[in-house]
């Protein structure tokens, strides 16, 4: 294909062809998007995004679970022309450091609530929630060599998880399709059921009885495996990814019950969850567990520059620190100072904002009674909330929860409409899912609540008219 010479004012077409011939996008099938061509955008303020068609899209997924304090935040950028102008970059690994690095880990250790005998002091940088969860991999065997058993390497996740798109990040993940590609799980990693009551619960069952249930699988593969062997237990507060599968209140109480009765490390990946996502700096206080390792990244600096990092808890830390010597083990972006200046000044806002207060006592709530509403449509079978995250499952049958026939791809079809019709709106399977920016007004709540709705209907209509409902 020809594409276009670079110019200073290319069509809408022009970039199409230009990103058809050389950039590979991320999840994506390059032979059906070369035929459509990828929606191109262009500007964004507050909640909302532009295409450069002029079309406005209400963006309830906030980029990809990340852009917190909204778009067009000029704080954020002065922070990062500020400090590219200062020192723009420099390594922390010749035995130096620089003042940003230093001031964002004295802030996250001082927003990071100690929870019974965990504490986080310390924190390990990196560039994104992939290179973070490769870091806990690398620090939990580490932990456990020097405690003299290096036997304990196998780290369990679950199914349906997301914790990342490296190697290891991948194999920790529990995405089957990422696994059919690159022969993963790479060796020591495996999986157990995930708690997502509406498709695993029992007739009859309570959501209470199964999160109990749904934790005790994790103890069945510690039997299975040897407790003397696993080194980790590591799963998201929320899985996000996986369709915001919200555990009951009874599962993270029996897990951490099990992790302590085997001694395992707990690592809380709260790359979506963590920075006010769920009413809470760190999702882990709101669900009462103590992790060792809390992987952070995305809304740190809401998504505005790549920063990624691990929360290491006393129990790990203490170890690496006085008995590992030397870890080697690092990125050249750690501990960027840009990056970190950025977070910073993203943290300024959310706390001079209260976002996190916000969440928990107003707009998370105010979300939760409209998802409520929606639960009423006749293709909703469920619909639920936990702080700004929101999913509903799209149902032949409300009475029987009688699902579409995956091949029906009807959550794509949702999409479609959402996407159509000035909506941001996630589908994962049959779930529809969302992920707003945390300064949403209750007006702009209302706008997309009215949004959703207006998808469902036209799904709806659509599957009627095609004899699939």
């Amino acid at each position: 294909m020809n594409a276009p010479a670079p110019s200073a004012h290319l069509s809408t077409k022009d970039i199409q062809s230009l990103d058809s011939a050389h950039f590979i996008h991320p999840f994506t099938d390059h032979g059906d998007l070369a035929t459509r061509g990828a929606r191109v955008i262009t500007k964004a303020e507050g909640i909302y995004i532009w295409d450069s068609e002029g079309e406005k899209m209400l963006d309830a997924m906030s980029g990809l679970w990340c852009v917190n304090v909204g778009y067009g935040r000029k704080e954020l950028a002065d922070a990062a022309y500020q400090q590219m102008m200062t020192l723009p970059f420099y390594n922390s690994f010749f035995q130096t450091t620089n003042v940003p690095a230093v001031k964002l880990a004295e802030r996250l250790a001082r927003l990071a609530p100690k929870v019974g005998d965990r504490s986080f002091q310390h924190v390990f940088y990196s560039s994104s929630g992939s290179e973070s969860n490769d870091s806990n991999v690398r620090m939990v065997r580490r932990y456990w060599d020097l405690l003299g058993q290096p036997q304990r390497k196998v780290i369990i996740s679950r199914h349906n998880a997301y914790h990342g798109s490296t190697m290891a990040g991948a194999s920790l993940g529990g995405m089957s399709g990422m696994h059919a590609q690159g022969d993963l799980p790479i060796p020591n990693i495996t999986h157990i059921e995930q708690p997502y009551f509406f498709e695993n619960g029992l007739p009859g069952e309570s959501a209470d009885a199964f999160g109990v249930r749904a934790a005790g699988w994790l103890e069945e593969k510690i039997l299975q495996i040897g407790a003397d062997k696993v080194a980790a237990f590591i799963a998201e507060p929320v899985q996000g990814a996986g369709g915001v599968i919200i555990p009951p209140a009874t599962y993270w109480p029996e897990i951490q019950r099990i992790v302590d009765k085997y001694g395992i490390l707990l690592i809380s990946d709260e790359v979506i969850c963590a920075f006010g996502r769920l009413g809470h700096w760190f999702a882990y206080e709101k669900f009462g567990y103590k992790p060792d390792l809390v992987t952070f990244a995305k809304a740190v600096t809401s998504g505005y520059i790549p920063l990624g990092g691990v929360m290491v808890g006393n129990r790990v830390a203490d170890v690496l620190i006085q008995q590992g010597g030397e870890f080697n083990h690092g990125y050249t972006y750690s501990g960027h100072p840009v990056a970190c200046a950025v977070a910073l000044a993203n943290l300024d806002l959310m706390e001079k904002e209260n976002l996190p207060q916000r969440v928990k006592d107003d707009i998370g709530p105010y979300l939760a009674k409209g998802f409520e509403a929606i639960a009423d449509h006749p293709l909703v079978g469920s619909a639920e909330t936990c702080g700004f995250t929101a999913g509903l499952v799209l149902v032949k049958n409300k009475a029987t929860r009688e699902r579409f026939a995956a091949e029906l791809s009807v959550g794509m079809v949702c999409r479609r409409h959402c996407f159509q019709n000035g909506l941001i709106m996630r589908a994962v399977g049959d779930r529809m899912i969302i992920a707003p920016p945390l300064v949403m007004t209750h007006a702009e709540i209302d706008e997309l609540l009215r949004l959703i709705r207006n998808a469902l209907d036209l799904t709806l209509q659509e599957l009627k008219q095609k004899g699939l409902y």
